[in-house]
């Protein structure tokens, strides 16, 4: 290495701050972050760009990393022959989505870990996801693999061939990145039942979900299925109900501590990847919420406290913003071990739980016995648990009461999470993530309206957080981890945020905390929005120039951000009606609408956007100093799925001081005129300008129809 700039002669990622990143920063992979000092040196010196792309709780990533990123012959052959790359795909979702498509466009699948092979200039010429060190009989081997391509760029005539596939697959991706419709089209009043129909036809309705294989929680599928269920479609009820079940049943949800694995290997959502992700805690808690008041259903109420208390406990910084995941492996035996810490035996069970019958009751609900089902684990008898036997068979097995079996089994828990807390434990990714804190937030806004204040008290506390730590008052950071801020926030950072904040001031009637949405949405739509193209970019306009400029309109393991922006555009524009809120957020659904209309199951958050624009919100006012505790107990047991809430001053002295507050000079719609009467907290429901008369009574607003 000679003649490689100083940079190059060592691995470089101690310097930086993400854990996945640390992870490899002993490798003797010579790894560089993803900056102009890595991306410099590869022009320079005429390299192509190794580029692994993962993230810290990814299993995969640590087998490849543990197998051929630590290997010193491997890596004297990636270190003499390319400038190896590493991304935290968390850190940096921007280059993830760029890779990531042309990975599924060349393989028609990908995944994590990515590797990718680009030329100097970043332009992918080699895509795949993970290798072994060795070929085996269905993968080349990482070790032949870099030596294969090296050798290839060395020989003029396949460095040619390569550099035109570059060319082809770079032009590729930013089609399928950049390009917009050439007109727009039509809002459609029938695209929630549409896509309600497409998600039944593509239900498993033998173990619920989607598909029949690997089973991933879709919680944006699911509230189109429960808004439609509003709407007399009473299939798409069911099937909503049958996949909160099996969620709920299954391996994908953690029994003992609260909160949900990543995904389920198998159809029947036994077996999990057992990474612990914030967005699907944010996301699951909200849609089990929205069930239980759906369905009145004690035991998704249930769920959803669960999830969030597990948040708070084992995912939450002391100052409010919540950490981005918990690792799917732990130690075991001396080695890291996937699934270690979750799984259980006979033995392990009768060392936790001290009375006899409350241990075999505990076995025989979650199915626990010699045989195991964790075919991947460690032990031949490992469990992960699932309600295999009902609460009614066991009743009848061991002639108790159902009350009773149910304290026993609460009980029983208990003392397993304790006996739990004792193993050595996953490691925790302790970055906070502006877009996921987002999320987590509207999460716990949303059980402050229906279960307590508490959950408010505790969105109020993340939105903060990120405000003094991620927010200059004009631009937003991606990253905050132990003081340090760093990276542009992408199209997610600022569209979940404001979502977090706006559902914030519902549940508190706090107008510092519309004020934040507000800002918030200014500071979007000035960053993301292209006039011309009619769409929102993932990327700011002045971030860095990259092979495309990706749009974000499909929904992956979080929402689409394009849907949840325009979703907040829209609801923002009720305050701001003066504002380019409500023009942006129809001009982009406009433009994707033939798009979501064709694929809706691919674009749910953005079709429930659509939807709501189409079909109008519904508008609860509420002039009173804050909400009466009783007109919360209404709204907990009434699911409303495009409710806008909001809580103003009864007077209108009041309403002027927040006008002042908002830099308004006139109040919306949605507040004037609408003062509290005779000295009472006052409601009016409204949708599509038509307004129930002024009523003390919330029940009897919501009952109102025009």
């Amino acid at each position: 290495m000679s003649d490689a700039p100083d940079a190059l002669r060592r691995n470089r990622l101690d310097e930086e701050a993400s854990p996945y990143l640390q992870q490899h920063a002993d490798n003797p992979v010579h790894w560089q972050p993803w900056d102009e000092t890595a991306l410099e040196a590869a022009r320079e010196l005429d390299r192509p760009i190794f580029l692994s792309i993962g993230y810290s709780s990814c299993h995969w990533c640590h087998v490849m990393a543990e197998e051929s990123f630590s290997d010193p012959d491997i890596a004297e052959t990636v270190n003499e022959e390319f400038v190896p790359i590493k991304v935290d795909r968390e850190e940096r979702p921007d280059l993830d989505s760029l890779y990531i498509t042309v990975c599924q466009l060349v393989r028609g699948h990908a995944g994590w870990p990515l590797t990718v092979f680009c030329t100097p200039e970043g332009k992918p010429f080699f895509v795949g996801t993970y290798f072994p060190k060795d070929a085996s009989q269905r993968q080349p081997g990482f070790r032949q693999l870099v030596q294969d391509v090296a050798d290839a760029w060395a020989d003029p005539e396949q460095r040619a061939e390569s550099e035109e596939r570059a060319e082809q697959w770079t032009a590729a991706a930013r089609g399928e990145l950049e390009d917009v419709p050439d007109s727009p089209g039509e809002l459609s009043d029938g695209l929630l039942a549409d896509a309600a129909d497409h998600a039944v036809g593509q239900a498993d309705r033998e173990y619920g979900g989607f598909g029949g294989g690997q089973k991933f929680p879709n919680p944006a599928r699911v509230e189109l299925l429960l808004r439609a269920s509003t709407r007399g479609h009473d299939e798409a009820g069911t099937v909503a109900r049958e996949t909160l079940d099996a969620m709920a049943s299954g391996g994908l949800y953690d029994h003992v501590g609260g909160g949900f694995h990543r995904y389920c290997t198998d159809r029947e959502w036994v077996v999990p990847h057992f990474e612990k992700m914030l967005y699907d805690q944010a996301g699951l808690a909200r849609v089990f919420l929205a069930g239980s008041q759906r369905f009145d259903s004690d035991r998704y109420a249930s769920v959803a406290r669960d999830t969030l208390d597990f948040l708070d406990r084992d995912l939450r910084h002391e100052a409010g913003g919540f950490f981005s995941t918990l690792d799917a492996r732990s130690e075991h035996a001396g080695e890291q071990v996937e699934g270690a810490y979750y799984v259980w035996t006979p033995e392990r069970v009768r060392a936790a739980i001290d009375d006899e019958t409350d241990a075999d009751l505990f076995a025989a609900r979650y199915g626990i016995d010699e045989r195991g089902n964790f075919p991947e684990g460690a032990e031949p008898d490992w469990t992960v648990l699932t309600e295999t036997t009902s609460v009614g068979d066991l009743a009848a097995s061991f002639g108790l009461p159902e009350d009773e079996i149910e304290d026993r089994l609460a009980r029983a828990r208990k003392q397993a999470h304790r006996a739990r807390d004792d193993r050595p434990a996953p490691a925790r990714d302790e970055k906070v993530l502006a877009g996921w804190n987002g999320l987590a937030v509207h999460a716990f806004a949303e059980a402050g309206l229906v279960f307590d204040g508490s959950y408010a008290d505790t969105a109020v506390e993340a939105l903060e957080f990120a405000r003094e730590r991620l927010w200059d008052g004009d631009r937003l950071t991606r990253r905050w981890k132990d003081g340090d801020a760093a990276g542009d926030g992408y199209l997610e950072d600022y569209a979940f945020l404001a979502r977090g904040a706006l559902a914030t001031y519902e549940a508190t009637g706090d107008v510092r905390h519309l004020d934040f949405a507000c800002s918030l949405a200014d500071a979007l739509v000035a960053a993301f929005y292209d006039a011309d193209a009619g769409t929102l970019y993932f990327t700011p306009e002045d971030g860095e120039s990259l092979i495309a400029r990706p749009q974000a309109l499909d929904d992956s393991s979080t929402p689409s951000s394009t849907g949840v922006a325009v979703d907040v555009l829209d609801a923002l524009a009720q305050f701001r009606p003066d504002s380019q809120f409500g023009t942006v957020a129809r001009r982009v659904a406009e433009t994707h609408a033939e798009t979501v209309d064709a694929t809706p199951l691919n674009h749910a958050a953005l079709a429930l956007a659509t939807d709501a624009l189409a079909t109008g919100r519904y508008e609860l006012t509420v002039a009173a100093d804050s909400l009466p505790a009783a007109w919360r107990e209404t709204l907990t047991d009434r699911y409303l799925p495009l409710r806008l809430l909001s809580v103003r001053p009864p007077t209108e002295d009041g309403v002027q001081a927040w006008l002042d507050a908002l830099g308004l000079e006139t109040a919306p719609p949605i507040w004037a005129g609408r003062e509290a009467r005779d000295g009472e907290p006052t409601v009016y429901a409204c949708r599509n300008r038509t307004c129930s008369p002024p009523t003390h009574d919330l029940g009897e607003a919501l009952d109102w129809s025009p």
